[in-house]
């Protein structure tokens, strides 16, 4: 008899996929597994599909553990008491899909991920680096940015894990002790989405954003949003303005290793008579980096018109020049003339995509590089870079984000 979606499977264990599921096989499909680790044998409810999806011709399943068999020596106490194994699966909290791991073993996990990642999409030859630890300790009170949700209840919480629903906690491990506490605090809220973020002076701002925006104030006809605070961020001796709602980093030391590990890549491939483009400069993080590397006419391009003037104020003693414009139109627009020479890449998640990476082989760079807070976003742009006569010089990982699947990889390209 083939088994359906509602039932619970004894399933063994046997990989872990990109997004912080793990790999088992029943009947020949595959089954994405939450909550487990490579080895272990569990018992898993098989999550139905989304309405109007046929489950007995689906390739592949999703189900959540709900009781571990056999454990694998490296399964922990979960760092968060209400994302444990124990607990139902739809009062498990998001966020900390690894936590159940000891650390020493997520990183082996991370680098097995983007390891696949490189021989599926990036062709042959390519080995993972180790992914780096940036501190000590036990990984927990790192998030200086935290996103919580309240319902019509008015329950306050984060979502359930691959869920929209608030789901109640009496702690949040993960987060920076100050936020921790604000978070708790939070009572009689409006139902909608709440941010809480800790900039470098260790205030935590509370940002509120109701399910029903109040309107708009209305200036000769026009609605015009209310202006963000501005926060500071310190990195090295530098001090970077951005929107309390903008862009940062959520590790404390995140900027700074990432700021690091370019210089470090980059040393050498700076030439003050040539041009340097940091795309998706954000507020201009790597384009400092390029002027302290020596690069003296600098651009850096940023589709977020509030980011840009960000990066203008923040790079003036500089001579950068800050851009507004999505990156694949921008680069359309470069004819060659000025010749180029490091270009930093620091893509969202989905990667640069295909025209972008011709985009930036047509300024025929010194070297290039990539920072990709994805792996198999990374693995397919350095496959097209590949294709097109660029080599991978360097690799270099890090556990910026402990307890998470995420972790972030800095790449050198060059002809």
């Amino acid at each position: 008899m083939t088994s359906s979606p509602a039932d619970v499977l004894e399933l063994d264990i046997t990989g872990i996929a990109h997004g912080g599921t793990f790999v088992a096989r029943h009947e020949g499909r595959v089954v994405f597994v939450s909550d487990t680790i490579p080895g272990e044998r569990v018992r898993a409810r098989v999550i139905p599909p989304q309405e109007g999806t046929d489950a007995a011709t689906r390739s592949f399943w999703r189900a959540e553990t709900v009781e571990v068999l056999e454990a694998s020596e490296h399964r922990r106490p979960h760092i968060w008491a209400e994302a444990d194994v124990t607990r139902d699966p739809a009062d498990r909290p998001g966020g900390a899909d690894l936590g159940h791991i000891d650390l020493d073993h997520q990183r082996v996990l991370k680098r097995r991920v983007l390891s696949e990642a490189l021989d599926r999409f990036a062709g042959a030859g390519l080995v993972a680096p180790e992914i780096e630890p940036v501190e000590s300790g036990d990984g927990l009170g790192w998030r200086t940015r935290v996103t919580l949700h309240v319902d019509d209840e008015g329950t306050v919480g984060p979502f359930a894990a691959r869920s929209h629903r608030v789901v109640p906690v009496s702690s949040y491990p993960l987060a920076r002790p100050a936020i921790a506490e604000a978070a708790l605090a939070l009572q009689g809220e409006a139902p909608g989405r709440i941010e809480l973020v800790e900039p470098a002076d260790g205030r935590v701002r509370v940002i509120r954003r109701e399910e029903t925006e109040r309107p708009a104030k209305v200036a000769r006809g026009f609605r015009r949003k209310p202006t963000p605070e501005v926060i500071h961020e310190t990195v090295n001796d530098r001090r970077f303005e951005v929107d309390a709602t903008g862009f940062w980093q959520v590790h404390p030391r995140a900027a700074s290793v990432l700021d690091a590990a370019v210089y470090g890549i980059l040393d050498g491939h700076v030439d003050d008579a040539k041009t340097h483009y940091d795309l998706y400069g954000g507020v201009g993080l790597f384009a400092a980096t390029l002027a302290d590397l020596g690069g003296t006419d600098i651009v850096t391009v940023e589709s977020s018109a509030r980011a840009t003037q960000h990066a203008a104020a923040n790079l003036a003693p500089l001579e950068v020049t800050a851009v507004t414009a999505r990156v694949d139109r921008f680069l359309a627009t470069r004819t060659g003339g000025a010749r180029t020479g490091a270009v930093v890449l620091d893509p969202p998640r989905a990667g640069a995509g295909r025209q972008v990476v011709e985009g930036v082989h047509a300024l025929a760079p010194d070297a290039i590089a990539y920072v990709a807070c994805d792996p198999v976003a990374l693995a397919r742009d350095l496959g097209t870079f590949r294709t097109l006569g660029w080599n991978v010089d360097r690799l270099r990982g890090f556990d910026l984000f402990p307890h998470s699947h995420h972790f972030e990889v800095v790449a050198l390209l060059t002809r």
